[in-house]
């Protein structure tokens, strides 16, 4: 319990990435609304989440996070969130039979539908709209209409989420196994209008998803993001790209986690394959000498995205395995533990990413590129990162702390 802090207390502090709402009486009415919802995951079910997490930083679990960049309305299907989920159990069942360990498996799914953009506009022709956000905000064809941000929006997120969470849940139980989702905490209105308090331990959850992270657009010193999520008892990841510095980080760590709970706190690093060996260690060593109890997780797909020469946003599969080769050396060189994979990939048959065993070429990728944001891996691609981490696995984590 922080008694300075409050579901809406984030507002008082510097927040980014929003969209520019072109009615402010709407965007209150429905968050009004959605705050009389039920929520869409439970108080239990998250703190079993932090459990397994607290397991996978003591070195007896590994998390892998996987799904969509962003999901949208236009790709909604039961076929495209049983091929998602057959995916990630297909890697977690190649992980655990190398490692030895249980993994924690975890969807970008049932939330995932807001995004940060480097840009306020986009520009076509001369002609100037509000950027793609994501669907939970406006759509992404390139019309005014299309491009407003339309709180009324959000319902439909709502919607599709409890829709989706029903049958993972379905798919989890037929398996025996245990599921959870997760998303970035950005559109603030949405997460606010979601917060529940635990009638039995008073604890404020973000009710949205069971795992909540901070991007790396939005984790400065200030941020509204940041105060938004120090309340919550959820399990909280932090993006750590090359621009953090070993203070800031541990600033950020302090304010989240002042009382060092196990379990609370996911580093994920998403350096890019050039960046990893100069930009990582120094994290590593500070949350280190701190003595925060974080688990530390690679995201290779976020700083190797380049663009193609016919024109496509892609992330070549060499640079992305070149980062979890450095990722988990690095990690146990430092004596940190390299407990997890955070990734952005499809059930799909997709030609996003270039390379892989199937050796998709830039000239592929018109084939079948459907994200509405940046490029997934598909399905064999996956795999193949699966295997390399399987490999990884088989080897002895020498040097690492449990509470790394």
């Amino acid at each position: 319990m922080m008694p300075d802090w409050t579901p809406s207390s984030w507002q008082r502090h510097d927040v980014r990435q929003q969209p520019s709402w072109p009615d402010a009486g709407a965007l209150a009415a429905a968050t009004r609304e959605l705050a009389a919802y039920p929520p869409l995951v439970s108080p239990a079910d998250t703190d079993a989440l932090r459990a397994a997490l607290t397991q996978a930083q003591a070195g007896r679990a590994f998390l892998l996070q996987g799904g969509d960049c962003a999901e949208s309305f236009a790709e909604f299907s039961p076929d495209n969130i049983r091929a998602s989920h057959r995916l990630i159990s297909d890697m977690a069942d190649i992980l655990t039979a190398a490692s030895g360990l249980p993994v924690i498996r975890i969807g970008r799914m049932a939330g995932q539908f807001a995004k940060p953009r480097s840009i306020s506009e986009e520009e076509k022709d001369g002609r100037a709209l509000p950027a793609y956000r994501g669907d939970i905000v406006n759509g992404i064809a390139f019309d005014e209409t299309a491009r407003m941000p339309d709180p009324e929006r959000m319902f439909r997120a709502y919607s599709q989420a409890t829709a989706t969470l029903a049958h993972l849940k379905n798919l989890a139980a037929s398996e025996g196994s245990t599921f959870y989702t997760s998303h970035e905490a950005l559109l603030l209105p949405f997460e606010q209008a979601l917060v529940r308090r635990d009638e039995h331990t008073g604890r404020y959850y973000g009710a949205s998803a069971h795992f909540l992270w901070i991007g790396d657009r939005t984790r400065f010193p200030g941020s509204a993001h940041v105060e938004f999520a120090r309340g919550l008892a959820n399990p909280i990841g932090i993006k750590c790209g090359p621009s953090l510095d070993p203070d800031t980080l541990r600033r950020l760590l302090d304010r989240l986690n002042p009382d060092h709970a196990p379990g609370r706190i996911t580093l994920i690093a998403r350096m890019g394959h050039d960046r990893i060996e100069a930009a990582l260690p120094p994290l590593l060593r500070s949350a280190g000498r701190e003595g925060h109890p974080v688990l530390w997780s690679c995201d290779p797909m976020h700083g190797n995205t380049i663009k193609s020469a016919n024109g496509y946003k892609t992330r070549p599969m060499a640079r992305i395995l070149a980062e979890v080769r450095a990722f988990f050396a690095l990690c146990p060189a430092e004596g940190a533990r390299a407990g997890g994979i955070h990734i952005e990939m499809t059930g799909q048959n997709v030609t996003e990413c270039t390379g892989g065993a199937a050796a998709l070429t830039e000239q592929d990728l018109s084939d079948r590129y459907h994200t509405h944001c940046d490029p997934r891996l598909n399905a064999a691609q996956a795999m193949e990162l699966a295997q390399l981490l399987a490999d990884t696995l088989r080897k002895p984590n020498r040097g690492a702390s449990a509470a790394a």
